[in-house]
């Protein structure tokens, strides 16, 4: 066995000397018929308030036995308050600084922290998404192929330089430019047009912000998006069936399609 330092010996002897004349001292002080003495540990100002709170308390419940009614928390708390003011001192049952509010007064009712989980509409993109997107994908493929098995896509024959053909007209997915360049100079019909349109769609994102995908909360998202997919439909659908020779306007029913798909 390890042997204890002499001098931690030495400060323990005299924590014990010192402890038993403490508890000695308010046993000799204490009258033959109070209780016996308290745990020397706890200050005496406390002993005093407990001992007061406890009389009070005792005064209370006599006298609510006298009269055989009840008596509410709030006169038990001012009798005590009361008490402690009228002995000349800091109220009994007074906080920090004298302070009497109660502790139920002051702290609303109901849990601190919100322990309610709240669900998340979120997931991740591996492999929720994309595994979604590559089977879409695969169902795409395989369609384009079974439909290039049944629908020929011929080539025209080579092009003529000195031969142009009339009218001359873009792809169907430039027709809508093509047709602006009939309504506006050039500068605005391939320029200022498409890049306004360009922009918009950029900063839809940025000025609504709202994280809903439902369609009536994505108003300005959804008419923004709606406009610009019918304007360039609707000069699509002109450049297409609606331009005949020289690039005029005509009537399909009328001088046929001048149009190859």
């Amino acid at each position: 066995m390890t042997e204890i330092p002499e001098h931690l010996r030495k400060r323990a002897e005299a924590a014990r000397a010192k402890a038993a004349e403490s508890a000695a001292e308010p046993a000799a002080a204490a009258p033959a018929g109070d209780a016996p003495a308290a745990d020397p540990r706890i200050p005496a100002h406390l002993l005093e308030r407990s001992r007061s709170a406890k009389a009070n308390k005792e005064g209370a419940a006599a006298g609510a036995a006298t009269s055989g009614g009840g008596v509410a928390v709030a006169e038990k708390v001012g009798a005590v308050v009361a008490a402690g003011a009228a002995a000349g001192g800091v109220p009994i049952g007074a906080g920090p600084g004298g302070h009497t509010q109660r502790l139920l007064t002051v702290v609303k009712s109901g849990s601190i922290q919100d322990v309610k989980a709240e669900p998340i509409d979120k997931v991740h993109t591996w492999p929720h998404l994309l595994a979604v997107e590559f089977v879409a994908a695969l169902l795409c493929t395989a369609f384009l192929f079974v439909f290039s098995i049944f629908v020929n896509a011929p080539l025209l024959g080579l092009a003529n330089i000195n031969q142009t053909p009339n009218p001359s007209k873009a792809p169907w997915y430039f027709l809508g430019l093509q047709e602006l360049l009939t309504m506006f100079h050039p500068m605005v019909a391939g320029v200022t047009i498409p890049g306004m349109g360009l922009i918009l769609l950029v900063l839809a994102p940025y000025i609504d912000k709202n994280p809903s995908n439902k369609p009536e909360d994505r108003k300005f998202a959804f008419s923004i998006m709606t406009v610009h997919l019918m304007f360039w439909a609707v000069l699509v659908i002109i450049g297409s069936f609606f331009r005949g020779p020289g690039f005029n306007f005509t009537l399909p029913w009328r001088d046929g399609l001048f149009f190859d798909f």
